[in-house]
């Protein structure tokens, strides 16, 4: 069978969906991967795909640029003729699942986040709901990472008959595996993202100031690039000592490990986040937001705390609930959380259910 991937991130395909290019691969299917030029082709052909470069704007609005996708994808759709065709994040999903939808070929959608062009009410939100409208009206199956997501689609009225759940992209329980609690002091809270206001970056260094203050023996990490205008604000906080920057790296692993908890503060309209998941995998505690994409990874009180997002002072509280745990309690919910990764987000459960999707799929 031909099965052609559109997606958006080299990086991001293969931290999230290696596992299920090799399945596919290795019951003999024949992959090309469609996405813009990255660091990591080498990566991706080496998995056996086939390889297409395209040329996708992520963040503009630009509608000539999205029109040259759109007549792109149904070029490259003529072209290799595929039998099934998957499609991750908005841009793909909308002009890939158009071009399928105008071929009669088969398509399944990955929604791994509704965006702040629809999750923001106006005419934006307007538009891009009607492109989905147009785009999902013959998908097969569309995949939601989360019921938040699913939900919204559903009042929209956006192909309701072919929707299912997945657990986000999944964990790899695999690479992700437990390391040792750490024994003794300092308590190490680790945020591990993209430094900009919509992950909670603001109340984390709030956080990071107050118990500063309190706590000497409380260490605040920070793993990820510097966007938006938080440059001057970070070198301050990390000369101060308030703050330990790492900057961007490609392995997390090492930190996790030396980590006491992880807090992911974010209002960031994501699918399921997969920091999360790797942490909780690694049998390290979660602090993260009430909000769909990261609440149902973590069971209050039990693998982590929840807290309402762009709320400084919930934040406060839940790092003083952690703080009051003995080690041998915080060690606990570490292994709880890695117990329900392994239950409910391994990432084979994923993978499977592609599996069974593309075969339902096949005309």
């Amino acid at each position: 069978m031909k099965i052609v991937i559109l997606a958006n991130s080299d990086a991001g395909l293969l931290s999230f969906r290696q596992e299920l290019i090799e399945a596919l691969i290795l019951r003999g299917h024949n992959v090309t991967v469609s996405l813009p030029q990255g660091d990591r082709l080498d990566e991706i052909t080496a998995l056996g795909c086939r390889l297409d470069i395209a040329t996708i704007n992520r963040r503009g609005t630009n509608p000539i640029a999205d029109f040259q996708l759109f007549r792109y994808y149904r070029q490259l759709l003529n072209r290799l003729k595929p039998d099934v065709v998957l499609t991750y994040t908005i841009k793909p999903n909308i002009y890939g699942g158009l071009a399928c939808a105008m071929k009669g070929i088969p398509y399944i959608v990955n929604i791994t986040g509704l965006g702040s062009a629809v999750e923001k009410p106006g005419m934006l939100q307007k538009l891009t709901v009607n492109l989905y409208r147009l785009a999902m009206r013959k998908a097969d199956c569309i995949f939601f990472q989360n019921k938040g997501n699913q939900g919204f689609f559903e009042r929209k009225n956006i192909n309701r008959d072919v929707h299912r759940l997945i657990p986000g992209s999944g964990a790899n329980i695999h690479k992700f595996t437990v390391a040792p609690y750490p024994a003794s002091e300092p308590v190490k809270f680790l945020y591990i993202s993209r430094i900009m206001k919509e992950k909670g970056i603001e109340e984390y260094f709030a956080a990071a100031r107050h118990f500063r203050k309190l706590h000497k023996e409380v260490e605040f990490h920070i793993l990820g690039d510097c966007e938006e205008n938080y440059a001057v604000q970070l070198q301050a906080l990390a000369n101060e000592g308030v703050v330990v920057y790492h900057g961007q790296q490609k392995d997390v692993r090492p930190y996790l490990a030396e980590a006491s908890c992880l807090i992911h503060p974010t209002f960031y309209p994501e699918g399921m986040s997969n920091v999360i998941l790797e942490a909780a995998s690694s049998g390290r505690p979660v602090i993260t937001t009430r909000r769909h994409g990261c609440m149902e990874a973590v069971d209050d009180g039990e693998t982590g705390f929840l807290f309402a997002e762009r709320d400084t002072k919930g934040l406060l509280d839940a790092i003083d609930k952690f703080l009051a745990l003995t080690i041998e309690q915080r060690a606990e919910m570490g292994r709880r959380a890695r117990v329900k990764m392994e239950k409910e987000f391994d990432r084979t459960i994923v993978v499977n259910a592609y599996l069974e999707e593309i075969e339902k799929a096949k005309r």
